[in-house]
């Protein structure tokens, strides 16, 4: 039997199994080819910072942070930096505090502003970070000042005082209403705004977060180190987003993606989630949500 004709036959049989099976995901590269979980984690390894696009309330996004975080660890160490979307620039005195182990989780968790879904999906990351004393960053803006530039664009960011700015990205913040991330927030979510036009700024506060995000990423990043940081999917696919400010912050530093995906059936990966990110994560559109 010929080699293609062996390999044909064989990946039939693995599709097939799958359908009997059902496998919780499915992994794809960004040409949509099935990939191994082994190869994303030796491709991965090698970038400065490795981006971890989730859904906020799926189980399969948040085990993989674990699994591939654990992973990372592995080949790189105490070069591993750990850093999320769910943490503000604000919090990261507690964070560090809490990491160096000065108090218990209880007070940890009664000063910061977690996320409703912390405990059962985070937790374990900074409890990683942690346990194995590495640097976890609160990257995000504090959303008190996202909200003041989607109500009055960037210009709400200048009557910060010296102290607020440490917070955020540095000002002027660029922005390219171009971009089809920002493009798009604005035709699928536009918000109401005056005489019923849409409200051109609520798209800034996403970038005022992508570069604050980028901002942090590269504030903390050192040579040798490996930068992991946990987004919604929406700020790093299509490698725009944060990846765009981290471009323009740092060009030198090298990217790796990985982002999930819901699709009714999961065998292949559809046309229109293709080029999303290096490593693609498809799951079951009815798979539970945690919350």
């Amino acid at each position: 039997m010929k080699t293609s004709s062996l390999l044909l036959l064989t990946l039939s049989l693995i599709l097939i199994s799958f359908r009997s099976d059902k496998p919780a995901y499915m992994l794809y590269d960004r040409d949509g080819q099935v990939a191994g979980y082994q190869e994303m984690i030796e491709t991965i390894s090698s970038a400065d910072v490795v981006f971890f696009g989730e859904l906020h309330d799926n189980p399969i996004s948040h085990w993989l942070e674990y699994e591939v975080t654990s992973d990372l660890y592995g080949k790189t160490g105490s070069g591993l930096v750990l850093g999320a979307e769910m943490f503000e620039a604000d919090d990261q005195l507690v964070l560090d505090e809490y990491l160096s182990g000065r108090y218990e989780s209880d007070k940890f968790e009664a000063e910061v502003k977690l996320w409703k879904n912390y405990k059962t999906d985070y937790k374990l990351l900074v409890e990683f970070a942690r346990k194995n004393s590495l640097p976890f960053i609160a990257t995000n803006i504090p959303r008190r000042y996202a909200s003041m530039v989607s109500r009055g664009g960037f210009e709400e960011l200048d009557s910060l005082t010296a102290d607020a700015r440490m917070l955020i990205a540095p000002l002027p913040m660029p922005y390219d209403p171009e971009l089809k991330c920002y493009k798009d927030m604005m035709s699928m979510h536009g918000m109401p705004g005056m005489g019923g036009k849409p409200n051109e700024n609520f798209p800034k506060a996403q970038a005022a977060k992508d570069a604050t995000m980028a901002h942090f990423i590269v504030s903390n990043l050192k040579q040798g180190q490996t930068f992991i940081h946990y987004n919604g999917a929406y700020h790093s696919e299509n490698y725009q987003g944060i990846i765009h400010y981290l471009r323009l912050y740092r060009p030198d530093i090298t990217v790796a993606t990985i982002t999930t995906v819901l699709q009714d059936e999961i065998e292949t990966l559809h046309p229109d989630n293709t080029g999303l990110a290096d490593f693609i994560i498809a799951v079951p559109q009815t798979m539970t949500r945690t919350y």
